[in-house]
């Protein structure tokens, strides 16, 4: 019996906005799925921040809350701190995560709320014209650093591991979805990720490592193979931190 795969009920049926070869819409609907999947679309506030996910909110049958730069983790905050009953995601890219809203994110890991943060990595300024972003690796070109990155700039640094070191951290990943073994990956660790909040365990993120053509002047398939072969070598991917085992053997972690 032949299967057809069709939309999830949590993604709405709308153009996209994107750029040709954007990874920003598999990872739309990979949340969707699970929103359906595990049963959530009903109790969930999606927190869209600044950038070129700033209209994320127009993909999901839930509602969103859109929140002005970095903030995304503070309005989140608000929203589960009012109603712990809600499900709970913010949807950043790197330069509002990792950037702007450094402070938020490490501070809401650190206390331990309830809430997931789902961080796209292109390691640019995607929607203001393609400037270094905190990941953007050494000797890359940008709109900000036309001779590549330089040490005076400093070095990337790796938000899944940062965030794993906090005391209120229930989950912590990095992903890709370059490929399809690693879509379907990604969509596990988002799933566990979820899961942690659902269960009360504490903070979860996945940091999801994805491209930009456009602003990285390359074609869709140049650009995967940029994440498969550039970003993977700095940004590895895998689980973190993760007490979900600790948790439901029993163990605090």
């Amino acid at each position: 019996m032949k299967r057809i795969a069709g939309m999830p009920e949590s993604l709405s049926p709308v153009v996209t906005h994107y750029c040709p070869g954007c990874s920003h819409g598999v990872l739309h609907r990979i949340i969707a799925e699970l929103l359906d999947e595990l049963g959530l679309r009903e109790r969930t506030v999606g927190v869209a921040s600044v950038g070129c996910s700033v209209l994320a909110y127009n993909y999901f049958e839930t509602d969103f809350v859109q929140a002005p730069h970095g903030r995304a983790p503070a309005v989140a905050t608000g929203v589960k701190r009012a109603r712990p009953n809600l499900f709970v995601f913010t949807y950043q890219g790197d330069g509002d995560m990792a950037a702007i809203g450094t402070a938020e994110i490490i501070h809401a890991a650190a206390r331990g709320e309830r809430i997931t943060a789902i961080m796209y990595n292109n390691t640019i300024y995607g929607m203001t014209g393609g400037q270094m972003s905190p990941t953007t690796l050494m000797g890359a070109v940008t709109a900000t650093t036309p001779y590549g990155r330089q040490e005076e700039s400093g070095r990337p640094y790796r938000m899944a591991e940062l965030l794993a070191q906090m005391p209120g951290t229930a989950y912590a990943a990095r992903t890709h979805v370059a490929d399809v073994a690693n879509i379907v990956k990604t969509k596990q660790y988002i799933r566990k990720a979820f899961e942690a909040q659902v269960n009360g365990l504490g903070f979860s993120m996945v940091e999801v490592l994805g491209n930009c053509p456009t602003n990285w002047g390359v074609t869709p398939a140049e650009a995967n193979r940029y994440v498969l072969n550039d970003m993977l070598a700095y940004f590895p991917v895998g689980e973190f931190k993760d007490v979900t085992k600790e948790a439901l053997a029993g163990v605090h972690a």
